[in-house]
């Protein structure tokens, strides 16, 4: 199984900072807020690791590529404070979770040192019918993922390399393309 890599997501990071007048992965994401709508569905819920700021803004350019829309809380939501964990909080993350098709799991190794990850994937899982997945950031696309015990009850999100030059990569979960899959 393939996995999107670090190498590729910094990659992306850098053409989406690049396209904006390089600015910090910060500032981008930031601006995003403005375009925000307490009402719009998203198609995912990005679950992930406040610290790995840069590869989530990679990430998320490289899904939006798909035409997917992407919910990023600290973007979206950027007065939020995610090391506090209290009721406002989790009572917003609810209310955002409940306007995403699907939710994201981004697994890196710094995402056992999420204080929300796991909330919000319990969270999800319990109220969207199983519209979960979970995909892996590794070093090689090709580096095999070993995470926590209670991932393995979900689905993965696998990269299929592009077969000709002018085509683009593929993202699938149980080979169904991931726009399909989130319907």
């Amino acid at each position: 199984m393939a996995f999107l890599t670090e190498g590729e997501l910094r990659s992306k990071s850098s053409i989406a900072k690049s396209k904006l007048l390089y600015k910090s992965a910060n500032q981008i994401l930031n601006e995003s807020y403005r375009n925000f709508s307490a009402y719009k569905v998203y198609d995912i819920f990005l679950s992930h690791s406040f610290l790995d700021a840069e590869l989530i803004l990679g990430l998320k350019e490289h899904l939006e590529e798909f035409n997917l829309s992407v919910y990023v809380d600290w973007i979206e939501d950027n007065k939020l404070d995610r090391s506090k964990v209290n009721r406002e909080t989790a009572d917003l993350l609810r209310t955002r979770m409940r306007a995403c098709k699907s939710l994201i799991y981004a697994v890196s190794d710094k995402s056992d040192k999420s204080r929300w990850m796991p909330w919000e994937l319990g969270y999800f899982d319990g109220h969207k019918n199983g519209k979960v997945a979970i995909m892996p950031i590794t070093q090689n696309t090709n580096d095999q993922f070993i995470g926590e015990e209670y991932l393995l009850l979900y689905k993965y999100v696998e990269k299929i390399p592009k077969t000709y030059s002018f085509e683009k990569d593929k993202l699938k979960i149980n080979g169904v393309e991931v726009k399909t899959w989130i319907g």
